[in-house]
């Protein structure tokens, strides 16, 4: 016999979370759940998020923000959604009188990204931001002081921080199962050549597939060794000026760490890569594909080669998600928080430094 405590924390290890702590327990036991509202109904929101909420333990769909009409009644059917909890942007700030709503989530052009946290903020609800954070580093800055000031938490739309093979590769290196990691190779890319596109836009972007797809890869070098880089060295190229005018179709780059390790990376809005790889001379561990989000399949090799057998999730954003509600209810620093992202941006911005002027750039911490 067991009680109804010790059957939800096996449940909750069965699908792969983390150890509950007596808060969280307390909080599933009473039936509760945070309240979710999506700001942006686009691809992600309406493929990816919308959906991991139908099966997150911790939170749940219980508000839109859109500027569609029509969109809005249909969301409004399809998720069981009451009118009162349906914004505009306009009218959003109004939100703050919604006992309904706890957390906003942000899937809007990069360049909103801002914005919206901060008047999110205001409104006196947490906020998970989608990824890049922000379009700089004092945009990051600002996200993180409104927060700070409204005393709610933040966090970024980072999925792959809780996804079972990118949990591994950061054991494996970080604890140097293999020895220390000499060099990594971390990229992304796939085909955009798309003028209409938002992410084309610089003014919406900020700056192309660096600033939707370098986030991965940085993050995937960064996080297998534990360590924040030192120096980058990045070149810049475009193929094909009739699709690609004011931003670079690609990038590569190269990043520098503490212990001597370098990684390498492409990013691109041209071609399909997907993979992050590391060795230790003859040892390595990879993932391929790594970043995308339907699915991620690792091997490592020492003597013998071996297939990481990890479940494939069905949305990787409901650890995403629900682990942040639990920072929530625990009034912890969520994993992928605001500094996490700051982080990115400031690296990102070096490598466009370096990218324009054709000289390595360091990085002060």
């Amino acid at each position: 016999m067991i009680n109804r405590r010790d059957f939800i924390q096996k449940i909750a290890l069965a699908s792969g979370a983390v150890m509950l702590s007596d808060k969280t327990l307390a909080f599933v036991e009473e039936g509760k759940k945070l309240g979710i509202a999506l700001v942006g109904l686009g691809n992600y929101a309406t493929n990816q998020l919308a959906p991991a909420l139908l099966q997150t333990n911790l939170c749940k769909l219980t508000g839109i923000v859109t500027g569609s009409s029509e969109k809005a009644q249909m969301w409004s059917k399809q998720y069981n959604i009451p009118q009162k909890n349906i914004y505009n942007y306009q009218n959003f700030d109004e939100i703050r009188n919604n006992p309904d709503i706890d957390i906003v989530y942000v899937v809007l052009p990069n360049s909103m990204h801002a914005e919206f946290t901060i008047r999110a903020a205001k409104a006196g609800k947490h906020v998970i931001c989608e990824k890049p954070m922000a379009m700089n580093v004092q945009e990051c800055k600002d996200m993180i002081a409104a927060c700070n000031a409204a005393k709610v938490q933040l966090s970024v739309g980072y999925r792959l921080y809780f996804e079972p093979h990118h949990l591994e590769m950061k054991r494996l290196g970080t604890e140097k199962v293999y020895g220390e990691v000499k060099m990594i190779e971390s990229s992304l890319g796939f085909s955009m050549a798309n003028p209409k596109v938002w992410r084309l836009n610089k003014a919406l972007g900020g700056g192309g597939a660096i600033m939707d797809l370098g986030v991965y890869c940085i993050q995937g070098a960064r996080r297998t060794l534990g360590e924040l880089p030192t120096a980058v060295s990045a070149q810049g190229f475009i193929m094909d000026k009739t699709i690609f005018k004011d931003i670079y179709e690609g990038m590569t780059f190269q990043m520098n760490f503490p212990s001597g390790a370098i990684s390498n990376s492409t990013t691109t809005y041209s071609s399909y890569v997907d993979r992050l790889h590391a060795t230790t001379g003859w040892r390595w561990f990879s993932l391929s594909p790594s970043y995308n989000a339907i699915g991620t399949a690792g091997q490592f090799f020492d003597g013998e080669r071996k297939d990481m057998n990890f479940k494939v999730l069905d949305f990787q954003q409901i650890k995403q998600m629900d682990g942040f509600a639990e920072s929530i209810i625990n009034k912890q620093k969520p994993e992928a928080s605001g500094e996490e992202g700051m982080i990115d941006l400031k690296i990102i911005e070096a490598i466009k430094q370096s990218a324009e002027s054709g000289r390595t750039v360091k990085i002060e911490w």
